[in-house]
């Protein structure tokens, strides 16, 4: 659970600690006051993408810690799979840092991640459901993923899984016939571009590093003089000028002093054994000398054939490639390609075979997984509709509309669309035309409570799920949400007395000015603390004796009214 939560210099916020309690945790404040930051600041320290606009004007970057306890076996699990050690109190602690200059770093228990690896930590530790999460219902694409969800156990997940390489396996087979399968114009266009490319690469008869052998030969050709000067004087070094003894005659004379003695002492022969195999070194390295210098004869015949051979490889690599190399690696391709061609009807044919074993494979995989979803999804018809009755839709009937198709997709071979009937006597028709804001919240939340009771997730955030709910159902929505907070830890934005009311534990966020600058702060309410926020969300700027009233008895009646729905 999200026990503690550390932010400093987002937004208007300069720094606060929020410490969140077990059971319902409500956050209110005026509209703008910086209820949504604190929802920001828990999403970037999840992973979520962020910007340097989170950053605090004037502060040079800006920070989130976040202390999670009584972490289960799902997060034991995830650290032993990513190399972490796993505390043995249970406890976790993940901060995120966002510079100025836009930079992010992220640590958990004080070692280095990634933002994406910690995404995938942070999925596992909190699920924060807010209004674009119910914007999500009203586009018919996504209906899929709730099925999907509720369809989930192990058959179905091996299911998918195995329909999922199987589709892949078939998408490629697919592209590459599609590839291969051209008009017979463009196939002898493309042959004869082929043969063409081949012949020219082919004709040059390229090795590898050819290029670069050549500019060597090119280089040491117009340093030739040069060098030739330079190895006739290191020549004679060794061998010697007129009547002065070369290194070579030198170390013959040296050799042949110590030969004589070298019986005498063990030092005396080992000084003599050395001395001639310098000698002998001598010898070849001025024979080398001697070799290497013929070899740098050159003719102008010589110069021209060089000359002419890189301009070869320079025009042939405006084709085909920078390097030798590449451009081998181009011929290679170019008659593969060629061969792929000229035996496509073979491929085709082959192809044809392939695709038809698969396609037959996908369709049984997708025939077994529509069948799991549509019995999931009348479960989760009757599941949804009697969470609508308890959140005051009465009357509503909530259809998980589930189509076979002709075709095959990345997910088998069905549709899925939501409709509603808000009333008795109405007709189901799709949710993006006829539900209200406040019915979709309402939707939303009966999903999340029928995915959820499951779900090892601890921790759920609903950000202002009361969007557009007023009365009788802003108070069902407040026993849902208390409801969940019985086996969960739930935290809820809201405007809303009714479910501030049922809180456990209240939090109010305040904006002020000093100076010239904007503060917020977070403030955890105790009873009196309580009845004047409740005495303001209801009241306005209107606070008087009778609303401090009113609010002292919906307190007094929502603490009854949660004994027994614990009791119940």
């Amino acid at each position: 659970m999200l026990r503690l939560l550390h932010i400093e210099n987002i937004a208007v916020i300069e720094c606060c600690d929020i410490e969140f309690k077990n059971g319902f945790n409500v956050l209110t404040g005026e509209t703008g006051a910086g209820k949504s930051i604190i929802i920001d600041s828990i999403g970037a320290v999840l992973g979520y993408r962020t910007t340097r606009d989170i950053v605090r004007n004037g502060a040079a970057k800006a920070s989130v810690k976040a202390v999670f306890d009584n972490c289960g076996d799902e997060i034991k699990s995830w650290f032993q799979n990513n190399g972490y050690d796993f505390p043995d109190d249970g406890e976790i602690m993940i901060s995120r840092e966002i510079s100025v200059d836009g930079k992010s770093s992220a640590r958990i228990n004080g070692s280095p991640v990634t933002a994406s690896v910690l995404k995938t930590l942070g999925i596992l530790l909190i699920n924060i459901l807010g209004q674009h999460d119910s914007q999500q219902l009203l586009d018919p694409e996504a209906h899929h993923i709730f099925i999907d969800r509720y369809s989930e156990c192990s058959e179905y997940n091996d299911l998918m899984e195995e329909y999922s390489e199987v589709f892949c396996a078939l998408t490629s087979k697919k592209a590459e016939k599609k590839a291969l399968d051209i008009d017979e114009a463009a196939k002898a266009r493309q042959v004869e571009m082929l043969k063409y490319q081949i012949n020219e690469l082919e004709s040059a008869e390229l090795t590898e590093n050819e290029d670069e052998f050549l500019f060597e030969q090119q280089k040491i050709m117009r340093e030739s003089s040069r060098i030739i000067e330079r190895i006739t004087e290191a020549s004679s070094a060794f061998s010697g000028v007129d009547e002065i003894p070369g290194i070579t005659g030198a170390l013959s004379a040296a050799s042949r002093a110590l030969s004589s003695v070298s019986s005498l002492s063990e030092k005396l022969s080992q000084l003599s054994s050395l001395i001639s195999d310098m000698y002998y070194s001598a010898e070849d390295i001025e024979g080398e000398l001697r070799a290497y210098l013929e070899t740098l004869e050159f003719s102008e015949e010589d110069a021209n054939r060089i000359e002419s051979r890189l301009d070869t490889i320079h025009k042939l690599k405006r084709k085909y490639g920078n390097t030798v190399a590449e451009m081998l690696d181009y011929l290679e391709n170019a008659k593969r390609e060629l061969s792929d061609i000229e035996f496509s009807e073979e491929r085709i044919a082959s192809l044809d075979s392939e695709i038809a074993i698969l396609e037959k494979k996908a369709e049984v995989l997708a025939d077994k997984l529509f069948e799991i979803r549509s019995a999931a999804a009348v479960e989760f018809e009757n599941r949804i509709i009697r969470e609508l009755h308890d959140l005051d839709m009465k009357g509503a009937r909530f259809v998980a509309n589930i189509v076979k198709t002709d075709s095959l997709n990345e997910r088998g071979c069905d549709t899925v669309e939501f409709l509603l009937a808000a009333n008795v006597g109405e007709m189901p028709k799709p949710l993006e035309k006829i539900a209200s804001g406040g019915e979709l919240s309402r939707i939303m939340l009966a999903i999340k409570n029928a995915l959820d009771e499951n779900d090892f997730v601890s921790t759920l955030i609903f950000d202002e799920i009361d969007t557009g709910v007023s009365g009788r159902a802003a108070q069902k929505i407040a026993e849902k949400l208390y409801r969940l907070s019985v086996k969960k830890q739930v935290l809820c934005v809201t405007h809303l007395a009714q479910i501030s009311a049922m809180s456990d534990t209240h939090f109010k966020i305040e904006k002020s000015t000093v100076g010239d600058r904007t503060y917020t702060n977070v403030t955890e309410l105790d009873k009196s603390g309580r009845e004047a926020e409740l005495a303001r969300i209801t009241g306005g700027t209107s606070i008087s004796e009778i609303t401090i009233e009113n609010a002292r008895e919906m307190l007094d009646m929502a603490r009854v009214h949660k004994e027994t729905l614990v009791n119940a």
